[in-house]
């Protein structure tokens, strides 16, 4: 479809991710309308119809969906542990119903539901993922993963029923304008503040946040409905990340490798610890976060970079050294 002069819809639209793909959108002379959280920090985008509601607000969503010829669906709640981990289903999974009811009603063109690699982790074990991956909810662990797998069969319901709506796989974004501090960015930070002090095995699959952004652009015009494609892009081992860290910030990388029972059981007390203190602090580790470790995640995603038409993607040393320079956002 011709995405020019469209008026598009982003929930979340002043996140990490959303704030790059509104600079697109407005590239492409989009008059482009933002969800937010009230009282979010949307101060740096500029030129936007900004509306201040709660995706779990069913009505709000509604009325500042009316008008809108795409719906670009990034609002949730992104990290791996929740105070009150009801909140994950009320706003990943409910959130998501919500907001394709809205754009089902409002006739919209095409909406891109923006999915998430944690859910791709099946419990058997595999070398790589790729877009033939299957998963089911008893592959997830913990309350985000389950609540995003959920909202994930509600996009890929709504394309069965017959409406318009494309299914977007982002791994980990790495990169400038993280301003809400993702798992991985806090890691990068702790890291850099000597915090960190050992490293366990696990890999991950890094992705420049402006080519999560391209690869959403790409599949409003090019992607099909109902289908699901994959914006990953480098496959690194922690220990390869630890050294390269080390690189940036002249720091020695961690030489303990901690026992997964160690992690696991430091994870579950920070999180109690953060449960009772009640003043906004997370847990520098999660019992998600630890038990993922034992998962694949390793991804190849040549399939979706072909159908999407993306030729190339942007280094991620670069965006590494990006984020640790001084004058990085």
């Amino acid at each position: 479809m011709n995405l020019d002069g469209s008026t598009v819809l982003v929930t979340g639209g002043a996140g990490f991710i959303g704030s790059h793909v509104v600079t697109l959108l407005q590239e492409h002379d989009c008059r482009v309308r933002v969800i937010e959280l009230p009282g979010a920090d949307v101060d740096h985008l500029e030129d936007c119809d900004i509306r201040s509601v709660d995706i779990r607000d069913r009505d709000a969503v509604m009325e500042s969906t009316k008008g809108c010829d795409v719906v670009i669906h990034l609002a949730a709640n992104p990290n791996l542990w929740a105070r009150r981990s009801a909140d994950f289903e009320a706003v990943n999974h409910q959130g998501t119903r919500n907001v394709l009811d809205a754009a089902a009603a409002a006739n919209v063109r095409r909406t891109i539901y923006v999915s998430t690699e944690s859910i791709l982790t099946p419990r058997k074990k595999t070398q790589v993922i790729s877009e033939s991956v299957k998963t089911t909810l008893r592959d997830m662990i913990g309350p985000y993963c389950r609540s995003k797998w959920l909202a994930e069969q509600a996009a890929f319901e709504s394309a069965d029923n017959g409406q318009d709506v494309v299914i977007v796989r982002p791994s980990v974004p790495i990169g400038p304008g993280d301003r809400m501090q993702g798992p991985l960015t806090r890691m990068m930070n702790d890291f850099r503040e000597g915090r960190v002090k050992g490293w366990m095995p696990g890999d991950v699959n890094l992705i420049d946040v402006r080519d999560v952004a391209r690869g959403i652009i790409a599949a409003i015009n090019r992607g099909d409905s109902g289908e699901a494609y994959l914006l990953v892009n480098e496959n690194w081992s922690i220990r390869e990340l630890m050294n390269f860290l080390g690189e940036v910030h002249d720091r020695r990388p961690p030489r303990f490798k901690v026992p997964y029972s160690l992690a696991l059981g430091f994870a579950y007390l920070e999180e109690a610890v953060c449960r009772v203190r009640r003043n906004g602090t997370v847990p520098m580790a999660t019992v998600t976060g630890i038990k993922l470790t034992r998962r694949c995640f390793r991804f190849d995603g040549q399939i979706s970079r072909e159908t999407l038409g993306i030729e190339s993607m942007r280094p991620c040393r670069d965006a590494i050294r990006e984020m640790a320079a001084p004058t990085s956002e």
